[in-house]
């Protein structure tokens, strides 16, 4: 059976996005900006299938993979049969990622006991209150308020701004300049999301993506900047932070300040997963995180 998949293009978002907001889940994954950002990358296509839309990537042995059909259930079921007969006729073992506990859950009704499926907590995104990112209230979250503090101590004419296309430039001679103090060029994953952080800073309008940067001083150099966008009706989603190491304070401002002016219509915000990376980790879950979003990769049994 031929399936025709099509590369990733700018043009295509009207259609994807028809399909994707159909789904009703908190993954930071399968959202235009991204999927079309990341898919240098990792290489990732797309086809309709059954009136539905389904992405094809590859997996480190090189072994195809899907995500679950996007769209209506009953067609998402006839899209499924499509796709594992898709697989056999390749002669491919069945693989399926980014699937969530729902989506799983529709396949264990539909095929019950056929497959299943691996959860992998480098990939959780980690979603938090709006509320509390905004006002950090409360005991566990005074550590945040004291840093915040410390930087409005340090630098009291601070100033918070939307990116527009009038500073956009100046976010992406910091992203430079943060590249090489991080040194990322040593790093084929921090070289990756760098080039990603370009990317969305080049394609800011055009990917319809929201950014606020943070100044020490009217007029002075950019310190820190952030790039989201709403990711459904109830939830907002952070792809891109940076700041100076040097400013204290720098991180969790931005933080508090981009969520402040970019996400009050939102209940929740999801910062995205921490890939393994310990110091990641133990930072996000510094935020209380209301709840994590699991997604695993499935498989026959």
């Amino acid at each position: 059976m031929e399936i025709e998949f099509k590369k990733i293009g700018l043009e295509d978002r009207a259609l994807i996005d028809r399909y994707l907001s159909q789904k009703t889940y908190r993954s930071c994954e399968l959202i235009f900006p991204n999927i079309y950002l990341w898919s240098r990358k990792y290489p990732t296509d797309f086809a309709v299938v059954e009136d539905t839309l389904v992405f094809r990537g590859v997996l480190d042995n090189g072994e195809p993979s899907i995500t679950f059909p996007a769209g209506e259930p009953g067609q998402a079921r006839r899209a499924m049969d499509v796709m594992m007969e898709w697989f056999h006729g390749q002669q491919k073992e069945f693989h399926m990622h980014l699937v969530q506990e729902q989506e799983y859950g529709l396949l264990e009704l539909w095929y019950p006991g056929k497959f299943q499926i691996a959860y992998d907590r480098d990939s959780a995104d980690y979603v938090y209150e709006t509320e509390k990112l905004t006002t950090l209230a409360g005991k566990k979250l005074h550590g945040k308020r004291n840093h915040i503090n410390k930087f409005k101590e340090n630098y009291p004419n601070w100033v918070y701004e939307p990116v527009t296309g009038e500073n956009v430039e100046e976010c992406f001679q910091m992203a430079l300049k943060w590249r090489k103090e991080a040194e990322c060029e040593q790093d084929e994953e921090k070289r990756a999301e760098m080039c990603v952080t370009l990317n969305a800073l080049r394609l800011l309008e055009e990917l319809q993506l929201k950014g606020g940067l943070l100044r020490a001083e009217p007029g002075g150099e950019v310190i820190a900047f952030t790039i989201g966008e709403p990711l459904n009706p109830d939830t907002f989603v952070v792809h891109i932070e940076k700041a100076f190491a040097e400013v204290q304070g720098a991180y969790p401002m931005i933080n508090q300040q981009f969520v402040a002016h970019e996400a009050q219509g939102y209940q929740y915000v999801n910062r995205e997963e921490d890939t393994g990376a310990e110091g990641l980790r133990k930072a996000k879950l510094s935020y209380r995180p209301a709840f994590l979003v699991e997604k695993g990769m499935v498989t026959y049994r």
